[in-house]
């Protein structure tokens, strides 16, 4: 590092924005990639986790687990009458919440690596222990205790992928993440379609689908302890020769790889701040911070709206039950093709764009499923609406990363992303409810109206980032 580039820098910010450089300047090169592959192996059964929720559904109704002897005193809640199973969709959201809002700022205090690994753990232990409850009470007690593990793992994993990618490449590494990590789901379709509707060895098949998710993500936790720390964590935290074996470390691996790196160009320093989620409340933050808060209200209602529901709504489209989860499982394949596609221009079109053109596909295709019963259609409408979701959804993990400054970034985006686990928990019982009284148009009207807040909030209000340095965006 030349004297000039650390003569510009104060001694805090200049580190910094010496380890951002040298990170930003990275040629693409599989080293760098097999973090990211890493990263989104432990996203897969965080991905299956929070997916077989709609897979399962018919499976867990039929056992008898949502009438009120089973519910104990959450029946006292009366719109459970008419949700159904849309208890469960609220106790896990509610978990995604606490920890989302709550938990997630343990990714700030104490790495991004640790709490990855160990948030990992947790919900693979809550989950196996759910498999085996026999009432609706404690399934849904261990649901929304996996659900805590859940919130914090996707927050970590946004701010640990945004703070170990180049620049060039934030857009490309999220929507290779969520192509991995979407492939699970039809993965979850098949095993539902095949094991739902039985009972091997006499346990229920949707126990098996649950079992299986929490037996996999035990092997990941172990391909998992090879991850480096965030090296701009460590910065912050007063560690930067750690920081800085790392980052070299990474350099002589991408070296050997790709040949000479070019010299790093200097990046602006970083603004500094006592990294608290005050912070998030104040200039030039607190815009952002109301953005994507309405943002991530409105697009959980579409996307869970469908995704959550799609064996469910399927029935109700007059689809048989066991049809209804093949032709669910054909929808899901279309999973991870929506991020594969986003490869293509995931860096080249500005990602606030991306958000909105995705929701507005969003609104199309519910509108359509909404109107049609013949099963081929049902199913084409269906494959793309999830192409566009996960556009969405790649797009939008990417971006709510991006808009906060590492010292609290999981912090932020824990506080903003909150909002949707708020908003998916009350619109799973919402949505029971539409479904008993309206039928799939209800549910179509209802997501249609949230996909118009999507595309105002961030098309408005949505600053641009793509191709900036993270310390670029947060001067």
């Amino acid at each position: 590092m030349s004297a000039s580039f650390s003569a510009n820098q104060d001694a805090a910010g200049g580190r910094i924005s010496e380890i951002a450089a040298r990170m930003d300047r990275l040629p693409p090169s599989w080293h760098v990639w097999r973090m990211i592959v890493l990263l989104s192996l432990g996203g897969v059964f965080e991905f299956y986790d929070l997916f077989f929720t709609g897979y399962v559904a018919p499976g867990m109704v039929k056992s008898g687990l949502f009438t009120p002897a089973s519910l104990g005193p959450l029946a006292a809640l009366k719109v459970i009458a008419v949700a159904g199973f849309g208890i469960f969709v609220f106790a896990t959201f509610s978990g995604l919440w606490v920890g989302a809002l709550l938990v997630s700022q343990v990714a700030d205090r104490f790495g991004r690596r640790k709490i990855f690994t160990w948030a990992l753990v947790w919900y693979m232990v809550c989950t196996a222990i759910m498999a085996f409850q026999t009432t609706g009470l404690w399934l849904n007690v261990w649901r929304f205790i996996a659900g805590i593990g859940l919130g914090v793992e996707l927050v970590t994993i946004d701010a640990f992928i945004a703070e170990l990618i180049p620049k060039g490449e934030r857009g490309r590494a999220f929507s290779i993440n969520q192509t991995i990590t979407y492939s699970v789901v039809p993965v979850i379709a098949f095993l539902a379609w095949k094991l739902v509707p039985i009972a091997p060895l006499g346990f229920d098949g949707w126990r098996w689908v649950v079992l299986i998710g929490s037996v996999g993500a035990l092997v990941v936790w172990f391909l998992q302890r090879g991850l480096p720390e965030s090296p701009r964590w460590l910065v912050k935290h007063g560690r930067y020769a750690e920081a800085n074996r790392i980052v070299a470390a990474i350099e002589a691996a991408v070296t050997a790889e790709k040949g000479p790196l070019p010299a790093p160009v200097p990046e602006p320093a970083e603004a500094e701040g006592e990294g608290s989620l005050a912070e998030a409340f104040r200039p030039p933050y607190l815009s952002r911070t109301i953005t994507l808060s309405v943002f991530n209200l409105a697009q959980t209602i579409g996307f869970y709206g469908f995704a959550a529901w799609v064996p469910t709504l399927l029935i109700h489209r007059g689809i048989h039950v066991t049809a209804s989860l093949e032709y669910a499982f054909i929808i899901a394949l279309a999973n991870p093709f929506g991020p594969l596609l986003g490869t293509l221009f995931s860096d080249r079109v500005e990602r606030k764009w991306q958000i909105v053109l995705a929701a507005f596909g969003m609104l199309v295709f519910m509108s359509i499923f909404a109107v049609i019963s013949v099963p081929a259609w049902l199913i084409i409408v269906g494959v793309l609406w999830t192409l566009c979701a996960n556009v969405m959804s790649y797009s939008f993990h990417n971006y709510q990363a991006e808009l906060f400054p590492t010292r609290f970034r999981a912090r932020a985006i824990g506080f903003v992303y909150s909002w949707s686990r708020v908003s998916a928990a009350f619109a799973g019982l919402v949505i029971g409810y539409l479904l008993a009284t309206g039928g799939v148009p209800a549910v179509a009207i209802f997501v249609g109206i949230a996909m118009l807040v999507v595309m105002a909030s961030i098309g408005i209000f949505g600053p641009n980032t793509r191709g900036l340095a993270l310390e670029e965006i947060n001067r």
